[in-house]
C-alpha cells in the first residue's frame, strides 16, 4: 500500500515548525535580557535561581529584596461600624462612663484570629496577635496604620507590656513565655519554658502586675489544635496559673483549673481574675466539652498569698476568653456575643453587642480611655467618656 501525502500538508508542517522556532527564540530573548543562551542540543542550561530573577528584571536582586513588606493597613481615616446599634446600659454607673451611642470603631480587618491586645505607650501603638497567621501586628495611634511587627511568630497569643516598654508573650509553638525589648530588636527570648523540669503546656494569656511580676495561664489548647500550634502530649498533669518573678527568676504555681484561659489583675494588684473555659474543648476534634465558662476571683492575703477563691461571673453565650480591668475595678469580659461589663462587686452594668465572638480586650490610647477589642477578623475600639 502506498502512503499518499498531500503537498499542502507538508508545507503546513514546515510552517508550523518555523513558527515554533521563532516563538522559542523570542521567549529566550525576553527571559535572557537580550542574550541568546546556547548549549548542547536537548540540554538545559543550569542557571542559579538568583541569576534567573536578575536576568528577567535587569537588576541585581537578592532574597531580601523579595520579602513582603510589613504594611497591612495604610494610614487613613478610622470608620465606625455602620451595623452597630449602640451599647446596652443596665446601670447608671455605666451611663456615666460609656455613652449608649458611642460608635464602634473599626481599626483593622483581615486577621484570621485576632488576640492578645496590649497597649505599648512608649510607641503609641496597640500590639495584637493573629495567632494562626503567626504574626504580631501593631496599630499606630498617630495615623491608624497597621504593620507587622514580628512575622512568622511561634503562634503567639497573649501579650503584655511591662513598665519599661518591654513586651512579654505567650507562645503556643515553643510552649513558653518569651520577652521582646521595646523596639523588637532581634528574636523574642524564651524566659519561662518549664515547671519543675517539665515543659509548659501552651501558655495562653499574660499580664504584668504592678510589682513587675508576670502572671500567665497554661492550658492545653495550643498542643491539641493544629491551627494554634502543633500537636503534642502534655508533660504536666495539671493546668495552672503561674506567677513569675523576673528579679528572682522564680516561678510559682498559684492555682489549678480545668482549662485556665484569660488572666488579669486589678489596678492595685490585690485582686486576681482567671477564666476557666474548658467548655471550649468541645470545639477540638477528639475532645469533649468541659463544664466551665466562667471567671474566678482571688484576693491577696496579708501574708502575700492568695485566697477567697470564688466564681465572679459566667457568660451565657460562649465563654470568657479574655478580659480587661479598669481603674474603677470593673471587669470588661469577652463572650461569643460581645463585651459584658461587671462592677467590682459582681453587678452586671451593661453589654456591648459586637455581633461576633470577642477573644480579648485591653485599655489604652494616649488618654487611657480607649477600649481595644479583638474580635475574630477585626480589631475594634470604643472610646469611653472624657473625664470619667
Amino acid at each position: 500500500m502506498l502512503l499518499h501525502v498531500d503537498l499542502s500538508d507538508i508545507r503546513g508542517l514546515f510552517a508550523g515548525i518555523a513558527a515554533l522556532a521563532v516563538h522559542h527564540l523570542l521567549v529566550t530573548l525576553c527571559l535572557g535580557g537580550g542574550e541568546v543562551l546556547r548549549g548542547p542540543p536537548h540540554q538545559a542550561i543550569d542557571m542559579p535561581a538568583r541569576d534567573r530573577v536578575a536576568r528577567r528584571s535587569g537588576a541585581d536582586v537578592t532574597d531580601q529584596d523579595l520579602l513582603p513588606g510589613s504594611l497591612l493597613r495604610r494610614p487613613g481615616e478610622i470608620r465606625a461600624d455602620a451595623r452597630f446599634r449602640g451599647c446596652q446600659i443596665d446601670d447608671p454607673q455605666l451611663a456615666r462612663v460609656l455613652s449608649p451611642d458611642a460608635p464602634l470603631l473599626v481599626l483593622h480587618a483581615g486577621t484570621i484570629h485576632a488576640e492578645g491586645p496590649a497597649w505599648q505607650a512608649s510607641h503609641r501603638r496597640l500590639l495584637f496577635s493573629d495567632v494562626p497567621n503567626r504574626r504580631l501586628n501593631a496599630w499606630y495611634e498617630e495615623d491608624a496604620r497597621v504593620e507587622v511587627v514580628i512575622d512568622a511568630t511561634w503562634f503567639m497569643n497573649g501579650n503584655a507590656v511591662a513598665a519599661d516598654g518591654s513586651v512579654w508573650h505567650c507562645e503556643h509553638g515553643r510552649r513558653c513565655i518569651s520577652r521582646s525589648n521595646s523596639d523588637f530588636d532581634g528574636e523574642p527570648v524564651p524566659i519561662v519554658t518549664h515547671f519543675e523540669g517539665r515543659r509548659l503546656n501552651s501558655p495562653n494569656d499574660v499580664t504584668v502586675a504592678p510589682d513587675g511580676s508576670i502572671w500567665f495561664t497554661d492550658p492545653i489548647f495550643g498542643i491539641v489544635m493544629p491551627s494554634q500550634g502543633a500537636l503534642a502530649q502534655p508533660e504536666l498533669d495539671h493546668r495552672s496559673v503561674y506567677r513569675f518573678d523576673p528579679a528572682l527568676d522564680e516561678l510559682t504555681r498559684v492555682a489549678d483549673f480545668e482549662q485556665p484561659n484569660g488572666v488579669a489583675l486589678s489596678a492595685d494588684g490585690a485582686t486576681l481574675y482567671v477564666s476557666d473555659t474548658s467548655l471550649s474543648l468541645g470545639e477540638v476534634p477528639g475532645f469533649s466539652a468541659g463544664s466551665k465558662h466562667e471567671v474566678e476571683r482571688f484576693t491577696r492575703r496579708s501574708d502575700g498569698g492568695w485566697g477567697g477563691r470564688a466564681r465572679f461571673c459566667r457568660t451565657d453565650h460562649g465563654y470568657p476568653d479574655g478580659f480587661a480591668t479598669d481603674e474603677r475595678g470593673w471587669l470588661w469580659v469577652s463572650a461569643a456575643d460581645g463585651v459584658h461589663v461587671w462592677s467590682a462587686e459582681g453587678v452586671r452594668l451593661g453589654f456591648v453587642p459586637i455581633g461576633a465572638t470577642v477573644s480579648n480586650l485591653s485599655f489604652g490610647g494616649s488618654d487611657g480611655r480607649r477600649l481595644f477589642i479583638a474580635a475574630g477578623s477585626r480589631l475594634l475600639a470604643l472610646d469611653l467618656e472624657a473625664g470619667t
